[in-house]
């Protein structure tokens, strides 16, 4: 049994970033597909698709690497919140990502959203990962 899928869907994207691979399959869960729904819309993945086969499902992630120099989208990810010390902010106390360069995926009472988003629709949540 896992005891944090969030931490374990962020590392499995970092290792397969850093292997060079093109696609990874992340076992699904409704939290993980809504962070890869945010993943592909600020533009760090190049595409998902969930395959709903077996009893839990699997998400299939196409990683974003530059076709120049071939670097990732992805610079990091790290996770904020975890099960022994949750993070909770404010729409006020949200935290900026490298000046905005980067993102703060939260979990709010309206959805899985970007610090972003959560700060013009005014809702604060649990701060889960950062992404740069």
């Amino acid at each position: 049994m896992n005891t944090d899928p969030i931490a374990d869907y962020l590392t499995r994207l970092r290792n397969a970033i850093r292997a060079k691979h093109r696609v990874v399959e992340i076992p699904a869960s409704n939290i993980k597909k809504e962070i890869t729904k945010v993943l592909y819309d600020k533009g760090f993945i190049q595409n998902y698709k969930f395959d709903e086969t077996g009893p839990q499902g699997v998400i299939k992630i196409a990683l974003k690497y530059n076709p120049v120099t071939k670097q990732p989208a992805i610079v990091d990810l790290q996770r904020v919140s975890r099960p022994g010390l949750r993070q909770y902010r404010g729409a006020d106390h949200l935290p900026r990502i490298l000046n905005g360069l980067g993102v703060a995926i939260v979990s709010t009472s309206k959805g899985v959203m970007t610090d972003k988003e959560a700060r013009t629709m005014n809702v604060g949540g649990e701060v889960l990962c950062y992404v740069y």
